[in-house]
């Protein structure tokens, strides 16, 4: 079967603008919500995609660490390649693929750092060897071999054998403030449900049904 045959119907369900919640963020919390009640793996996966200084852009999945009326957060090397994107370009759109559920979710805002009293309070709470692995990964940099990463990770749990192991002076979060949502529901013969959630000047959010 060739790519072009490869296709499904779409019929969880409907969204309608009834059915919505007034406010974004308590739209995407149920939506949340029902995804992690679900069999889906990973729902709090998401794309962040990034723009460079060069206009090029990039994505990649990370997990979503916090979210309320601020924001959304996720935790990173803030050498990363996606760091250096958004030290340059403070915007980013994020990506749900709820594709068990036949939904999507995604949303663009600007972007600001985490305080350090919350990247210190959230390094705390991690596994141990997660936070080894933070320690362990210059992440994006060119590595000689995966034996230099494990060499690394065991080199990072002897040094820190005893003790608390100490946030990374590198290591920290950010925080998506969200300008605009789009809630996009999958329909039968690919009329799909699509809503739009973008913010006035007043701050109040306006809600509009795009063609899928």
């Amino acid at each position: 079967m060739s790519i072009e045959d490869t296709r499904r119907e779409y019929d969880y369900g409907h969204l309608s603008r009834e059915s919505l919640l007034d406010c974004p963020f308590e739209q995407f919390q149920l939506w949340l919500d029902q995804a992690c009640q679900s069999p889906i793996k990973d729902p709090t996966a998401m794309t962040v995609a990034t723009v460079n200084a060069d206009n090029k852009p990039w994505h990649r999945a990370v997990l979503l660490k916090g979210v309320d009326k601020r924001g959304l957060v996720f935790y990173t090397n803030l050498g990363s390649r996606k760091a250096h994107d958004i030290a340059g370009n403070p915007h980013a759109s994020l990506h749900f693929p709820w594709f068990f559920l036949d939904r999507q979710v995604s949303i663009g805002g600007r972007v600001e750092k985490v305080s350090r009293k919350e990247v210190l309070s959230y390094f705390l709470s991690r596994p141990k060897d997660s936070q080894l692995a933070a320690w362990a990964s210059k992440q994006s940099s060119r590595l000689a071999s995966r034996q230099a990463l494990e060499s690394q990770f065991m080199a990072m749990k002897e040094k820190f054998a005893h003790g608390e192991i100490p946030t990374p002076d590198f290591w920290g979060g950010f925080r998506v403030v969200p300008e605009e949502f789009q809630f996009w529901q999958g329909g039968e013969n690919r009329l799909h449900d699509r809503y739009q959630y973008s913010l006035n000047e007043d701050k109040s959010w306006v809600i509009t049904q795009l063609a899928p």
